[in-house]
């Protein structure tokens, strides 16, 4: 899993190079480097981060070129998105909500790709803290917040519509009201590489703009 890992086992498999990421992982990182293997472990939470590790990993894997390729599809991707999201007369307050207990809105690059789709997230001004815990939100803010889309993203297990739609006092939310809640898969939206700025982007912009 993304916090436990068999290092017995991937020893086994001889890598030439382990990539991990976050701090999170720090523990599995040490171990597979007590074990002696080369790891490179990724800490980013932006979308340039995303473009970084990307142009990193081509360097790492004698691929510079493949990666400078990739990197410039993507970024072509993105800014096809902007401009199509120019066109909305106004951009809709967006709820992203990472896990429920506690509850943690998104991290860095989902806010910013919240934004090239069209939308405004609603705690922003949180998003880029490096700790999950600066994230974290308590219902009344969400509330007070009055998004008009909500979006779940619980890493790990379904995105249960109708449980948050019943929380208390959420039926004054717009995004409840007009039954905007919806699911984004974690594997496309929560893993900080490509994924994200493919599958996971066009799932924020079919939601958004939609």
């Amino acid at each position: 899993t993304f916090t436990d890992a068999k290092i017995d086992e991937i020893v086994a498999l001889k890598p030439d190079l382990v990539f991990a990421f976050s701090d999170i992982q720090a523990d599995i990182t040490a171990s597979l480097m007590r074990a002696g293997l080369e790891v490179h472990a990724f800490n980013h939470r932006t979308v340039a981060g995303i473009f970084a590790m990307i142009r990193t990993v081509g360097a790492l894997i004698g691929e510079p070129d493949k990666a400078a390729a990739l990197s410039r599809d993507l970024d072509a991707r993105l800014d096809a998105v902007r401009e199509r999201s120019k066109s909305l007369t106004r951009r809709p307050r967006v709820y992203f909500e990472e896990w429920d207990e506690p509850m943690i809105s998104a991290i860095g690059w989902v806010s910013e790709l919240i934004e090239i789709a069209g939308g405004e997230n609603v705690f922003a001004d949180r998003a880029f803290a490096q700790a999950a815990r600066d994230r974290f939100i308590t219902a009344e803010e969400v509330v007070a917040a009055a998004p008009d889309i909500i979006i779940g993203s619980w890493c790990g297990k379904g995105f249960k519509t109708e449980k948050v739609a019943a929380r208390p006092g959420w039926d004054q939310i717009p995004a409840v009201r007009n039954r905007r809640l919806y699911e984004i898969k974690s594997s496309i939206i929560l893993q900080p590489g490509p994924a994200a700025l493919t599958d996971g982007l066009e799932a924020l912009v079919e939601i958004v703009l939609n």
